[in-house]
């Protein structure tokens, strides 16, 4: 797989989900849905952030080539996390 797509793309799916879920209207999901939707994506998004983040120190450890990638990934994907705890 190309580095754009796993690196960038993929991760910033994480991001969008979230807000479109946060911010749409409590009459199309329910509150209650939305909200523990929202919390989901949040803890998923939040574990996805810290596997980024050891793989990424792993990288570093051994050559540190491809670390920076990594990093920009679990940056993208702890937004999610971080909006949920800001929200709430």
């Amino acid at each position: 797989m190309k580095p754009i797509i796993l690196h960038f793309l993929l991760p910033a799916l994480m991001p969008a989900l979230f807000f479109r879920i946060a911010f749409s209207p409590a009459n199309v999901l329910g509150s209650r849905t939305r909200g523990l939707l929202a919390l989901g994506v949040a803890f998923i998004s939040g574990l996805a952030s810290l596997a980024t983040a050891i793989k990424g120190a792993k990288i570093r450890a051994q050559s540190g080539k491809n670390a920076l990638r990594w990093t920009a990934s679990t940056l993208i994907l702890v937004l999610p996390f971080i909006a949920f705890l800001l929200l709430a």
